[in-house]
């Protein structure tokens, strides 16, 4: 593994693992995404047991209004709706969340994870609530929402945004403002829309992807 360079040529590089952790990150068997996917196991053993006591709702399904059960908030993000779902955002995390959780701290990971995942549930719950009322879209109301897909998604945007190949096109490549916005935008809507089927929020997946942009062009989780 790779140590973080303290020269001057490498200072710009946005993702960089250092395999001994001495300025706080976590790799190996203690990484947070192993942890995340504990979490996820348990959480789902929890749901079977609340869903057979006719309670699982409450626990662990955001829904509006947001006000009524607000802990969904965060332990939905960790929710999952059957063997499938978990299943693939266990692969996607693991695929997107390596290289984040590598160049940055556990408790960092955590929150980022946490944080992005109920701005996605979050987001989904109300612009579809805003835009049932306006005329000629054809959208329903979300009754509820569960997954860790949004954040998912958060850390495929940072891994995207944050990575040396767009680090260093970004330092020759010299485009003005409204492109670059341009292209994020489109980009977002084509990974968001490259995941659409049935049942799935794809709002909550373009916040969640919006979200990991903008932040890993802004290096949040740099250490």
């Amino acid at each position: 593994m790779a140590r973080r360079s303290r020269s001057r040529s490498q200072s710009n590089t946005y993702l960089q693992p250092d395999s001994d952790g001495s300025d706080g990150t976590q790799t190996g068997p203690g990484s947070p995404i192993l942890e995340v996917l504990v979490v996820f196991a348990v959480v789902f053993v929890v749901q079977g047991l609340t869903a057979f006591a006719g309670v699982m709702g409450a626990f662990f399904v955001l829904a509006p209004p947001l006000t009524t059960n607000p802990w969904t908030i965060i332990t939905s993000v960790y929710a999952h709706s059957g063997v499938g779902h978990l299943l693939s955002n266990t692969l996607a995390l693991v695929v997107f969340g390596w290289p984040v959780a590598r160049a940055t701290t556990r408790a960092r990971f955590h929150v980022f994870f946490a944080i992005t995942g109920a701005i996605a549930g979050v987001t989904q719950i109300v612009l579809t609530g805003l835009l049932v009322a306006v005329p000629f879209v054809p959208i329903a109301p979300t009754a509820g929402v569960l997954g860790a897909s949004g954040a998912v998604f958060a850390l495929l945007g940072y891994l995207v945004a944050s990575n040396r190949l767009s680090s260093g096109l970004a330092s020759f490549v010299d485009v003005p403002q409204w492109l670059s916005i341009l292209v994020v935008v489109g980009l977002v809507i084509a990974v968001t829309l490259a995941t659409a089927s049935p049942g799935v929020a794809l709002i909550a997946h373009f916040a969640g992807f919006l979200v990991g942009v903008v932040t890993g062009r802004a290096r949040v989780l740099a250490v």
